[in-house]
């Protein structure tokens, strides 16, 4: 059965920044998992508001039944640099960069880590999710699709030999900047074919990264249209993608 595969401990990283309502659903959502050989690392990236107190709340959640729950405080550096510094603390063979704002479903950690045993020449897992109430179906792994959109979460299952790190002077579309270092290094990913987790809207916030959503935006935001541009033009350099 899938809640007993356990082969594996995974290094869940959590960067959080002033999102504690999201945090406390997302935490909630980490503790029901039904793969339990797993380990948390929190870093707080300077929050201003409640996320400590549902950090803390949390831990001893997390201890009374066994996982280890480090805290990181540092000051704000942006959400690549407490992601990195979260990865020098792991212990696990596979890690996942958990978004304070992802609320996943309790097989998520299991089905991703059954998809990476099945396919061991793959170097991360990845699934559908559902983005407020929208929900964003993907595709087996393509080469060529992820040249072209990025179209695969931060939240997936990676193999830690294979991880290259987070580039700290990438603001935007940090997770496609990561598929694609991978990809130029022959490392692919394997598809999920569930909707594992909702991405919570709460704050009203969008990812920039969505074009479906991003070209949608009334006249009054276009500012962020033109940073969705500039995103993909920093990392279609970075990238060589004449595309």
């Amino acid at each position: 059965m899938i809640a007993e595969i356990m082969s594996e401990l995974i290094s869940v990283i959590i960067p959080a920044y002033n999102k504690s309502e999201e945090l406390r659903a997302s935490l909630a959502s980490l503790l029901s998992q039904t793969y339990r050989n797993y380990e948390v690392i929190i870093v707080n990236d300077g929050s201003t508001d409640n996320t400590a107190h549902i950090i803390d709340e949390f831990k001893d959640k997390f201890c009374s039944r066994k996982i280890r729950f480090k805290i990181i405080l540092q000051n704000n550096q942006g959400a690549n640099a407490a992601r990195n510094r979260g990865f020098r603390e792991h212990h696990g063979g596979c890690v996942i960069f958990w978004d304070a704002d992802v609320v996943a479903a309790p097989t998520m950690l299991a089905r991703m880590q059954q998809a990476l045993e099945e396919n061991p020449e793959k170097s991360y897992a990845y699934s559908s999710f559902v983005y407020g109430k929208k929900k964003f179906k993907l595709w087996e792994f393509s080469a060529e699709k992820l040249r072209r959109l990025p179209f695969i979460h931060t939240t997936s299952l990676v193999r830690v030999r294979y991880f290259p790190g987070w580039d700290k002077h990438i603001r935007r579309l940090q997770d496609w900047d990561v598929w694609l270092t991978m990809l130029e290094h022959s490392q692919t990913g394997v598809w999920v074919p569930e909707f594992l987790f909702t991405v919570l809207t709460t704050h009203g916030t969008m990812s920039s990264w969505l074009p479906k959503i991003v070209y949608r935006l009334p006249f009054v935001k276009l500012a962020k249209v033109e940073k969705y541009k500039e995103a993909v033009a920093e990392i279609r350099k970075k990238h060589k993608l004449n595309i």
